[in-house]
């Protein structure tokens, strides 16, 4: 009878293996350490207490693809002027660069992160910073902004995926390495169709107590790739993957001066995902200074006392008999009640935002379930939460192009190990049997006889594929995402998604009083008329 190891069974043989010759680790395991010595020794990582590199880069926001088609790259941004400063010992880290104004938030670095409804990037000069547990940003020589806890702990992380980080963080208490052998043989993609067949290594160690970091280790000893897993709301298990090559010389140490990261799997053949897109981040910064140690930038005191997102308010504003204003954050939500049941109009950012966004709903109209969701499109900072209503039993309204992306990588119920979500924990078989949306192609229209709610498909938009707007025609209240924004004032890179809004007004003949916008508060169609003479013509 076959001998079964249980996960726990497997880590205490490989702790007393420390103590055992290597033939006693279990069959496909190794020692680590003499693995990552070996590492250490081929790139003299103890000789590098800190680094300062240069070049230029470019970066990618997560979730901001134009159209969910397979084998895409997220849109990518210039970043030039590049420099950034990691010191392990500290364990800070500066970055710095110029990136065209206008069209990004100024918190967005690169990766995760990215919230829409957020202060849009002024100076092309930005500055993000990261002292232990705190992290945050400026837009030019603008104040200090905190980034959110859950975040600067990503960012945090982020310090130690580098190939001298790695060594130093598996010498931390707590690291518990563990290593594997594999064979590297055949890739099909940009590194071509064959390679020689290579046995490497791969260590697996814990980074600041929770996210596991695997690093691959080549015959020669050089760590190619870094890989570890965080939560992402849309997604759940979010890959982060980065690949450093050409070493060069830095004082008494090598450091790799070409970078390459995945953010979300690369996922060719869609083997695992419909498609998340993927190289998030990247470049060659080939001016590299080793243990130029400054004195980390201290944490201002706005920073330290900044109290985090408080995703369970929701502020209610009446904006006709029962339909709801559901705002509180960077992006709203909007009520639609009907006789026997609720619409809701956009489930943004998390899933604690969307719980709390439903319970303020039951209150406002005691047992009627919320029978439709309508998402206007599926950037991530605007779908977050619609796994939170097709748990509760909502059938989510989307546009029929994105329908495979939801569907297969979105509405599931595979695992999150991460920070599971109330689907992951709790998933109802509906999950599985597919009963999960209703397509739109032109329009769809939600009723119960006395109240209408219309949808339509916004085009044209170069925004994003699949835009989606509802308009209650009794009320006269058109309800938007990113056509229309009034969180700030109107800018010139909105511009397009504006006319786009106006000329899907104008075709279906729309009689519009109010204009509900998922950023900023509701404004009259006069507003939103003198915006579109107010704007520059010129991005």
């Amino acid at each position: 009878m076959a001998r079964r190891f249980s996960f726990g069974v497997v880590v205490a043989l490989l702790a007393l293996a420390v103590q055992t010759p290597a033939q006693q680790w279990p069959a496909g395991f190794v020692d680590p350490a003499p693995v990552l010595a070996a590492a250490s020794k081929a790139i003299s990582e103890a000789n590098l207490r800190c680094v300062t590199f240069s070049g230029t880069g470019y970066s990618g926001p997560v979730g901001q693809t134009f159209e969910n088609a397979p084998n895409i790259d997220w849109p990518r941004s210039e970043m030039a002027n590049y420099t950034r400063t990691i010191n392990w010992e500290t364990g800070t880290s500066k970055e710095t660069f110029d990136r065209k104004p206008g069209n990004n938030p100024a918190s967005w670095k690169y990766g995760i992160g990215w919230v829409g409804g957020t202060p849009t990037q002024k100076e092309p000069r930005q500055t993000h910073i990261v002292n232990g547990q705190y992290a945050w940003h400026m837009d030019g020589n603008g104040p200090p902004v905190p980034v959110p806890p859950e975040l600067a702990e990503i960012y945090q992380l982020d310090i130690w995926l580098t190939p001298h980080g790695f060594l130093k963080a598996a010498r931390k208490p707590g690291a518990n390495p563990r290593a594997v052998w594999r064979w590297e043989q055949l890739e099909k993609g940009r590194d071509g169709n064959v390679v020689a067949p290579e046995k490497v290594h791969v260590v697996a160690i814990i980074v600041l107590g929770k996210y596991r970091v695997d690093a691959t280790i080549n015959s020669q000893n050089i760590i190619t790739r870094i890989k570890t897993t965080v939560n992402e709301p849309v997604l759940g298990d979010f890959n982060i993957e980065h690949e450093s090559t050409n070493f060069i010389d830095a004082g008494n140490s090598k450091w790799p001066i070409a970078w390459h990261s995945h953010h979300g799997w690369d996922d060719n053949w869609q083997f695992y995902s419909e498609s998340t897109g993927h190289n998030g981040y990247g470049g060659k910064f080939p001016t590299v200074q080793a243990n130029v140690c400054d004195d980390p930038v201290p944490v201002p005191e706005s920073v330290k006392q900044a109290a985090p997102p408080n995703y369970g308010r929701v502020d209610v504003e009446k904006l006709a008999n029962g339909v709801y204003l559901l705002g509180g954050g960077p992006a709203n939500s909007y009520m639609i009640e009907f006789r026997d049941f609720v619409a809701v109009f956009e489930a943004p950012l998390n899933e604690e935002r969307s719980l709390a966004v439903m319970e303020t709903v039951a209150k406002l109209a005691p047992n009627k379930p919320i029978r439709w969701l309508i998402t206007s499109h599926p950037h991530f900072d605007h779908i977050g939460g619609i796994r939170t209503y097709n748990h509760i039993g909502a059938t989510v309204v989307a546009h029929y192009i994105n329908l495979k992306f939801l569907n297969r990588d979105v509405l599931t119920y595979k695992p999150r190990t991460i920070k599971p979500d109330i689907l992951a924990l709790w998933p109802p078989t509906e999950v599985a049997e597919g009963y999960n949306y209703e397509a739109v192609q032109e329009n769809f229209v939600i009723t119960d006889n006395s109240r209408i709610l219309r949808v339509y498909y916004v085009q044209p938009l170069r925004h994003v594929a699949g835009m989606l707007m509802a308009y209650l025609p009794a009320e006269r209240i058109a309800f938007e995402a990113d056509l229309f924004d009034t969180h700030e004032p109107p800018r010139a890179a909105q511009l397009p998604s504006m006319q786009s809004f106006l000329t899907q007004v104008q075709r279906m003949k729309l009689d519009v009083a109010t204009v509900a916008p998922v950023h900023g508060k509701p404004v009259p169609w006069s507003t939103f008329m003198e915006a579109m003479k107010a704007v520059p013509k010129t991005d």
